[in-house]
């Protein structure tokens, strides 16, 4: 069974960063897609970033410029660098890998979520 541990969030003021880490059990990372998804309060979940197993990324527009992902496959860790984030990035964000990497996700292994708060 393939677990997923996701750390990093926090509280931040605008214009801060945060670096979240998604951790695997195994090294699923390195074979399969993996995604970074976030639901805010009353919304739906929605597709952040992705990093294809062969190493190619993609964004939502709404971050694109502020956020990167990156994976280290030595320590089967997905990464999201998030920086001059603003209120609007306030969700629960969720790794998932192996899922069908639709806008709102579905299948594959999720990760427990990891809160980000970007208040002043």
């Amino acid at each position: 069974q393939v677990q997923l541990v996701e750390s990093g969030g926090g509280l931040v003021q605008p214009g801060g960063s945060l670096r979240l880490s998604c951790a695997a059990s195994g090294s699923i990372v390195r074979f399969y897609a993996t995604a970074w998804y976030r639901q805010a309060p009353g919304k739906q979940r929605e597709l952040v970033a992705v990093i294809m197993s062969g190493g190619s990324t993609n964004y939502a527009d709404s971050v694109k410029g502020r956020f990167t992902i990156s994976r280290d496959n030595a320590k089967n860790t997905v990464y999201l660098q998030m920086n001059n984030l603003k209120p609007e990035d306030t969700a629960v964000y969720y790794c998932n890998v192996a899922g069908d990497m639709s806008p709102r996700g579905r299948n594959g292994y999720w990760g427990q979520g990891t809160q980000v708060t970007v208040s002043s």
